[in-house]
């Protein structure tokens, strides 16, 4: 009886030995590309800090992208943001042209948090960048101002304290209204813009959109519980959800639980 039991054992372990090789033989030998592999092939992505943001705030999110396969690239805007945009814009151009160059990519795909938005989008528009630039995405952006930089001013603080990308962010400014004159979306970029109802220096906060074809997505009119604040754009999942879909044409759909 053992004697039949271990021979009907031993002959079932050969059938599925045999089985697995069989189906390891049928198997493709070039599997579909991984979501790692397809990132790793995409544009090179840089996240565009913001006014006083400093490189290593932005590591969170960098470190997200790197880990999801994008060759990833932080700038950190000159003087930490608190000059002329346009200037500031001028300087971008310059490293786009490095990253494009030290990578071999034709174009590149950018990340802005808050002022970085707007120096992204001053080079986009005023500098030649569309050809340069396959996506844009812009978090907590001002793009059409912030009464917070006006508040400065009324609360007696001077223009804006003296700093110039404040005045220039706030509404009205002469250089918001050069920037969003004719088309908020020139080129062929594909061009979303991320905002959240908590943000506290972007007010309104519908003023963190742009017009002619963006995608503007609202945290909260996905994930009416998810709190996010102005820097927390750069650390907060659901926003990253959405940021990783933006960068692969995907719809909005944001994982509202999301770490």
């Amino acid at each position: 009886m053992l004697l039949r039991k271990t021979a009907l054992v031993l002959a079932l372990a050969t059938a599925a030995l045999l089985a697995s090789t069989a189906t390891a033989t049928a198997a493709p030998a070039d599997p579909a590309p991984t979501p790692f592999a397809a990132a790793a092939a995409a544009n090179p992505v840089i996240v565009v800090g913001g006014l006083s943001g400093v490189a290593v705030a932005y590591e969170p999110i960098a470190a997200r992208l790197r880990a999801d396969g994008y060759r990833t690239f932080i700038y950190q805007l000159p003087g930490l943001g608190l000059g002329d945009i346009p200037t500031s814009a001028r300087a971008f151009a310059t490293y786009v042209n490095q990253v494009r160059a030290s990578t071999g990519a034709a174009t590149v795909d950018l990340v802005a948090h808050s002022e970085g938005g707007l120096v992204s989008r001053y080079y986009l528009k005023r500098l030649g960048g569309t050809a340069a630039v396959g996506r844009y995405v812009s978090l907590g952006t001002p793009q059409y101002g912030t009464y917070v930089a006006n508040i400065v001013a009324f609360l007696g603080l001077g223009t804006c304290a003296g700093v110039v990308a404040c005045q220039q962010m706030t509404i009205g400014s002469a250089f918001l209204a050069d920037l969003n004159a004719g088309d908020d979306t020139p080129g062929a970029v594909r061009y979303t813009t991320i905002r959240t109802l908590q943000d506290e220096l972007v007010r309104p906060t519908g003023n963190a959109a742009v017009n002619d074809g963006a995608t503007n997505v609202l945290i909260q009119a996905y994930c009416p519980l998810r709190v996010v604040g102005h820097l927390g754009l750069v650390l907060d999942g659901t926003a990253y959800t959405l940021v990783r879909g933006a960068l692969v044409d995907g719809p909005v759909r944001p994982n509202c639980l999301a770490l």
